[in-house]
């Protein structure tokens, strides 16, 4: 049988989430929308290299949105309170 076990977040999770929940989540989507749209001008002006380069950012960035997003529904805070 599986016990329920309270996890703890450690300080440098907890520190993180302080941070990102300052953040909206939208700047993360823009940003990736950004990247993309700077490395579709850097492929069309055949500087492919940065192109790749740069349109590599966009599932990263989604990614730290998700991240954040998740924070802040499912925190360390709504588990102390």
């Amino acid at each position: 049988m599986i016990k329920n076990k309270i996890h703890k977040e450690g300080k440098v999770a907890k520190a993180i989430e302080k941070v990102t929940a300052k953040l909206p989540s939208d700047l993360f989507l823009w940003t990736s929308f950004v990247a993309m749209g700077a490395a579709l001008t850097f492929k069309l002006t055949g500087r492919d290299h940065w192109g790749l380069f740069i349109g590599q950012w966009a599932a990263p960035i989604l990614i730290m949105g998700l991240y954040n997003k998740l924070v802040k529904v499912e925190g360390h805070d709504k588990q102390s309170k």
